[in-house]
């Protein structure tokens, strides 16, 4: 059954990690601020679809190889720690430059940014992502009963989070793409991409750091 008295109680858990700042929001931040509302839609609809990926790894068992294989886990760890860096120093450099962001970008009337940037992104920082490997792994099997056909059940659960989380991030890029005055000011721009270039390597720098679990 899909929907059963666990549910409700999955259904709470998920919204309140969704609506939880971290790597997936900043990233929505930073790319409406670039390319504009559609930058920032396109960025949410990759980091979602990262969560199908996770939800089908875990139903499989593949997330279990991962967390008990040293190398495994500490391969997965450095690449996204070295994305995650990588994405923060592109927008240290920005700041440096100091440009402002394109204002008619932001607020629609074209898009400055091909579409498969942000969704390379967004997926790449999702999918990357051990701590989310883990919390999938650990998460999703309390609400999905020994019956369940598990890959399906996990899918749904996995689409379940897509739809909230996606509308989350959707009603941030909504309201940062109003801003399109703001974000065309040269000074804002700096302060916007240090702030977030500081944050993504601060990010990847602890993701590098973190220990396989027990």
């Amino acid at each position: 059954m899909l929907i059963d008295a666990q549910f409700l109680p999955f259904l709470v858990a998920i919204t309140l990690l969704s609506m939880s700042p971290g790597v997936d929001t900043l990233l929505v931040i930073r790319n409406t601020a670039r390319g504009g509302l559609y930058d920032g839609v396109v960025t949410s609809l990759a980091i979602c679809c990262g969560l199908f990926v996770h939800a089908a790894i875990s139903a499989l068992g593949i997330s279990l190889i991962l967390l008990q294989s040293a190398w495994a886990f500490g391969m997965l760890k450095l690449a996204g720690a070295a994305y995650l860096i990588w994405l923060g120093v592109a927008s240290l450099l920005a700041a440096r430059r100091g440009r402002g962001l394109p204002v008619a970008a932001v607020v629609g009337e074209h898009q400055a940014v091909p579409w498969w940037r942000p969704f390379r992104e967004g997926l790449l920082s999702n999918v990357l992502n051990p701590k989310t490997v883990v919390f999938y792994m650990a998460f999703l099997p309390q609400f999905i009963a020994p019956e369940d056909p598990a890959l399906v059940k996990s899918l749904f659960l996995a689409g379940v989070h897509f739809v909230i989380a996606n509308a989350w991030q959707i009603a941030i890029a909504a309201l940062v793409g109003s801003a399109g005055r703001w974000l065309g000011s040269p000074l804002f721009a700096r302060w916007l991409n240090g702030i977030t270039g500081g944050v993504l390597v601060g990010f990847g720098l602890k993701l590098a750091l973190t220990r396989p679990p027990a």
